[in-house]
């Protein structure tokens, strides 16, 4: 079925570079350029790719790390708890041996089921092991996990010690800068855990009762920046390389990890990345590159899940199909697919209209060693 689409675009190197009008500082530039160094882990990029529950599989963190190879990447938080009562390892702790640097996420409240599930994540490659404290979801929090552990700093603090003497490699964590705005202890709370051991402190702007709502304070990150001796990483409302830069000039944070700004758009590490390095700005894709995407990602998700990648890709090609006339249309019908063919001629389609040039078909599989 046909979208009906009214633009027109010409087709651009997603890898070439135009010239910049903005500029880090230097003193910012000279920081940056040097290695993150996560305890004994050195990684050659200053931008992280966040752990997002329900994306950040393989799949997706491959299409991230081919614009972004040198960058972090985190699966997506793993439940303790489950690890703790399964002899099969869930799909989201799956590492792909090639894909370094690597984090395994786990969240729990409990310190030895943590450090008992950190002994497999490192069994199962993970660089580094980071503890989820800053999810707001009711189900995470109301069970002691996640953000709920901003009002626990004790057990916090001790969960960090205990996986930290569990694994070899270094133990970071993932918090926000309070649990409401008459309860912000992100000081404090981050000197807990840096004394408890932890080598990498990323904070989310916002507090658990904002969610994802309203804007992330930066000022709270700069102020644990200071406080902190260990790398601090910034994050909240990194939706472009302005952000970034904005951010990391306001903070002086170790660098930026990026959520939901990648929500459909993989490269967004990538081009931050490419900045930090060149002083450049990586040309941007263009609507029919990221169509294309999208259905490399729908093929490459049935491949790797069968039906049930078919049903998540739908999220996923509604984030892709955005800011282009008819892109509403083309979301509602690719949120009701049920076969890679349907979604990738509805693509085909809209790639048709946009540049009849590039119309032609790509349905070939994409294998998932």
């Amino acid at each position: 079925m046909s979208v009906a689409l009214n633009l027109h675009q010409t087709t651009q190197d997603p890898h070439s570079s135009i010239s910049n009008p903005h500029a880090l500082s230097p003193a910012l530039k000279s920081r940056l350029a040097t290695p993150l160094k996560i305890g004994t882990v050195e990684v050659h990029s200053r931008v992280l790719q966040s752990p997002l529950s329900g994306v950040t599989d393989l799949v997706f963190r491959r299409l991230v790390r081919r614009y972004a190879p040198e960058s972090m990447m985190y699966t997506e938080m793993v439940s303790a708890a489950e690890l703790h009562h399964v002899h099969k390892l869930p799909k989201v702790m799956e590492v792909d041996p090639d894909e370094r640097p690597i984090s395994i996420q786990l969240f729990d409240r409990r310190p030895e089921f943590l450090a008992e599930a950190a002994k497999k994540a490192v069994d199962q490659g993970a660089d580094t092991i980071d503890i989820n404290m800053g999810c707001p979801v009711n189900k995470i929090t109301k069970n002691g996990g996640g953000s709920s552990l901003l009002r626990d700093p004790d057990t916090a603090a001790r969960i960090v010690e205990t996986v930290s003497t569990a694994v070899s490699v270094p133990v970071t964590a993932k918090t926000r800068i309070g649990w409401s705005e008459d309860d912000i202890n992100a000081v404090d709370f981050a000197r807990r855990l840096e004394a408890a051991g932890a080598q990498m402190l990323t904070l989310h702007g916002r507090t658990r009762s904002q969610g994802y709502n309203g804007t992330a304070d930066w000022d709270w990150i700069a102020k644990v920046k200071q406080a902190l001796s260990i790398p601090v990483i910034a994050n909240g409302d990194i939706f472009s390389v302005e952000a970034a830069i904005a951010c990391l000039e306001q903070t002086q944070a170790d660098g930026v990890m990026c959520s939901r700004g990648t929500l459909g758009y993989p490269f967004l590490v990538g081009e931050i990345d490419h900045f930090l390095k060149t002083g450049e700005y990586r040309q941007p894709p263009t609507v029919v590159e990221r169509l294309r995407c999208a259905q490399e990602h729908l093929i490459m998700l049935a491949e790797y899940k069968g039906k049930s990648g078919i049903r998540q890709a739908r999220k996923h090609m509604a984030w892709y199909a955005k800011g282009f006339d008819g892109a509403a249309e083309l979301r509602d019908q690719l949120c009701r697919i049920e076969s890679v063919e349907a979604g990738c001629g509805l693509l085909d389609d809209a790639i048709t209209v946009i540049s009849p040039e590039r119309c032609h078909h790509s349905h070939r599989k994409t294998a998932i060693v």
